[in-house]
């Protein structure tokens, strides 16, 4: 492995868009992984955008399952363009010409039938439950997109988090610590969490520290595996104001 930076710099921006690559890719197990890592982040954005569009449940569902059926009998993963930057504006304008080209009858005649299945199921139910919890705003439908979006990255940034603590054996502490990491409202002081740990107040505050730093790293990874260049810090000031 070079330790030249420049070298190293250039691979990671050839390779940051490797999960839409993937996807795009000839069938295998990575390819089926990639395709379900894209489903399972953007299903429900993309719903929530079609829901704010003025689309009921049951539609907003067939729609979106319709949208991505016909990225997967296109193969439209493999036509996504690197040099356009974010993966998410290109699924989302994809979306947008699809519903102005898409029509009431063309989809009636299409549903149950020809459709290569998705990766992962997705049910009314499931999202309209989920859309039913969001705070009572109003939201334009591209910002609502934007919001689930982020919020789906921060879970994915957190969930592989505690993975990692999980496997090094620290199920215990993360339990404890992971609250501290998305709220900052009725937290016990760090002074009642040492006995529990075991540890002093500083070690928490330590280690608290480092989780929150490696939190960071994996939310940007996260963000970066969509993009063809390394503007990392303007996808998170997106994502930031989505959620402000």
């Amino acid at each position: 492995m070079t330790n030249d930076p420049d070298l190293q710099r250039a691979s990671f921006l050839t390779t940051r868009w490797s999960i839409v690559l993937t996807a795009g890719a000839q069938p295998s197990p990575d390819q089926r992984a990639a395709l379900e890592t894209l489903c399972s982040t953007y299903w429900y954005p993309l719903y929530a955008y079609v829901r704010r569009k003025g689309h009921d449940a049951d539609t907003a569902r067939d729609l979106v399952q319709d949208f991505f059926s016909r990225l997967l009998e296109r193969n439209d993963f493999a036509r996504a363009d690197p040099e356009k930057g974010r993966f998410r504006a290109y699924l989302l304008t994809a979306l947008k010409h699809f519903l102005i080209n898409e029509r009431e009858r063309e989809r009636a005649e299409k549903r149950g039938g020809g459709k290569q299945p998705l990766p992962l199921e997705f049910t009314t139910h499931d999202a309209e439950t989920r859309f039913s919890l969001e705070p009572a705003i109003h939201d334009a439908p591209d910002r609502a997109f934007d919001r689930e979006w982020a919020l789906i990255v921060l879970q994915r940034a957190l969930s592989k988090l505690g993975a990692e603590q999980r496997a090094a054996g620290k199920s215990a502490a993360w339990s404890l610590l992971e609250p501290y990491l998305t709220t900052a409202e009725n937290l016990a002081p760090y002074a009642a969490l040492a006995p529990q740990l075991s540890v002093t107040e500083n070690a928490i505050k330590i280690t608290l520290h480092r989780l929150r730093q490696r939190y960071g790293e994996l939310l940007r990874d996260e963000i970066a595996d969509t993009l063809h260049t390394q503007d990392v810090d303007a996808e998170l000031a997106t994502l930031f104001d989505a959620l402000a």
